[in-house]
């Protein structure tokens, strides 16, 4: 099974003879358990891209099925539904402040009915653990570093075994060490449970985690850069 299916998808932003196209006829396909990277230059659209696959905004122009969940016409319902069953990641970590790591954590289980607040709590704990904070489980986002605070972003992503893992520019507050160890944290972690991964990133430190690269450039993709 593919985790991601993309045929003749394009994307413009404003209309008439003042828009602009971002995405120009792209084909991809991501199957299930492997970890990719987008790859290219500010303004490529890189980004524009995600936003798609991860059902934040409305697909436009030709097919987008994500999780088997075909995105093109897809109501608002359909891709809030959808976006429950992905794990994002941001370049800028969005902990909120006065939650502790456990709870920022928790707070991704929140929708699952099934669990009551011991058991999201435990969840989030056993997350925390496996991303190596199990020191930090009751830390304020404000006395942890910032390696720290991306893996309680990590342990966010993963706690609800989303199928699909989208990042972006993850490692870009980060320094070159911590980025690239905090990577190859979230790759591990994603083999080990079977998680798609895709990950739009600048940072060339961070290519040896990948299965497959991808670059993109003026909105198409383009020959794969150098593994």
């Amino acid at each position: 099974m593919n985790a991601v299916e993309i045929r003749g998808l394009s994307h413009r932003y404003g209309s008439g003879p003042t828009a602009l196209t971002v995405l120009h006829d792209l084909d991809l396909t991501i199957p299930s358990g492997e970890v990719v990277l987008l790859t290219g230059p500010s303004g490529s659209g890189k980004t524009t891209l995600l936003t798609l696959i991860g059902a934040l905004r409305a697909v436009q122009t030709g097919s987008c099925r994500v999780l088997g969940t075909e995105l093109a016409n897809a109501d608002e319902r359909t891709r809030v539904a959808l976006r429950r069953r992905i794990g994002f990641i941001f370049q800028h970590h969005n902990l909120l402040g006065f939650l502790t790591a456990r709870e920022n954590v928790a707070m991704a289980l929140e929708l699952d009915p099934d669990l009551d607040e011991a058991e999201r709590l435990a969840r989030a704990e056993a997350m925390l653990r496996a991303v190596g904070l199990a020191d930090k489980v009751d830390a304020y986002p404000a006395v942890l570093s910032g390696g720290q605070r991306q893996r309680v972003a990590i342990a966010r992503a993963l706690v609800h075994e989303p199928g699909l893992i989208l990042a972006d520019e993850p490692t870009a507050a980060l320094d070159s060490k911590t980025g690239h160890e905090t990577m190859v944290l979230l790759q591990r972690l994603a083999k080990e449970r079977g998680r798609t991964v895709f990950i739009v990133t600048h940072d060339p430190r961070i290519h040896d985690i990948a299965d497959r690269i991808v670059a993109m450039e003026d909105g198409r993709l383009v020959e794969p850069a150098p593994h």
